[in-house]
């Protein structure tokens, strides 16, 4: 089963179109970013046709590489992303889309998709953590 999204002639701008660097299935991944607090949230993926909705509603637009479909954050679920600002990283590789989240993000219902499985948290006593070049 193949992950790409559909093609079609970009509905975005050509200033737009031209600088992004997709894969090979067309897509760029998306990290969403709570807007006040910096708070990663989640990464989806981006074809031109979402990303054009993303910016042209307000509300992130993903698609979704396992259901071969285009999802918009909330619709479902009701945890709604409401967009504060759409960037390209300094490649046109990444989108960052700052927004404001309402309610969980992960759809395992946790605030974010990133808090369950920490690898390394720099922010921890190292000698309590078994970390390379510690005592333990």
């Amino acid at each position: 089963m193949t992950s790409s999204s559909p093609r079609r002639p970009s509905p975005l701008a050509p200033e737009i179109a031209d600088r992004l660097k997709r894969s090979a299935d067309g897509l760029l991944p998306a990290i969403a970013q709570q807007y006040d607090t910096g708070e990663v949230l989640m990464l989806g993926w981006m074809d031109d046709e979402a990303l054009h909705r993303t910016l042209t509603t307000g509300r992130c637009t993903y698609w979704s590489r396992s259901r071969r479909e285009y999802w918009v954050k909330g619709d479902t679920s009701g945890h709604f992303q409401w967009v504060k600002s759409v960037a390209l990283d300094c490649d046109a590789d990444t989108v960052l889309v700052k927004v404001d989240q309402v309610g969980a993000a992960c759809h395992t219902g946790a605030r974010t998709c990133f808090d369950a499985d920490v690898l390394l948290d720099a922010g921890t006593d190292s000698t309590d953590s078994g970390a390379p070049g510690t005592d333990q």
